[in-house]
């Protein structure tokens, strides 16, 4: 704890964090179902994408020394990303199109969270090293 920020507001920013990433979450995942429907797991993509993202410029940020990393990495990485991004829920909605059999459409779940998630980091990372010169 190089800050010299205690134990205890550290749970503190982890809980506010959660409380705001679970209820962002619930809401996007609203959004999406009310608009694109229960036919592929959009929401959950969207929700991991978005985080993926959002995770890449926190990353970025903190390594060019621009925020503390104490604080945001609590805050935004743990409490907020963890409760906002959904690997459980990603996982349990590929394993459900399995189990209806639909290979295909578990295959495009699968390849368009981790594909895209991955590309989402790295351009938030891109982002910050190019805003931040």
């Amino acid at each position: 704890m190089t800050s010299g920020i205690s134990n205890l507001s550290l749970y503190i920013f982890v809980a506010l964090g959660g409380a705001c990433g679970a209820s962002l979450r619930f809401f996007v995942y609203q959004l999406i179902l009310n608009l694109g429907g229960k036919g592929f797991p959009f929401a959950t993509l969207a929700v991991n994408i978005s985080g993926s993202l959002v995770m890449g410029v926190l990353y970025g940020l903190i390594e060019q020394g621009v925020i503390e990393v104490t604080v945001y990495r609590t805050l935004i990485g743990i409490g907020f990303l963890g409760a906002f991004t959904t690997f459980s829920t990603f996982s349990l909605d590929t394993l459900l199109i399995l189990q209806q059999g639909d290979y295909f459409k578990a295959i495009m779940n699968i390849f368009l969270n981790v594909g895209l998630c991955i590309l989402a980091a790295a351009l938030g990372m891109f982002f910050v090293s190019i805003f931040n010169k």
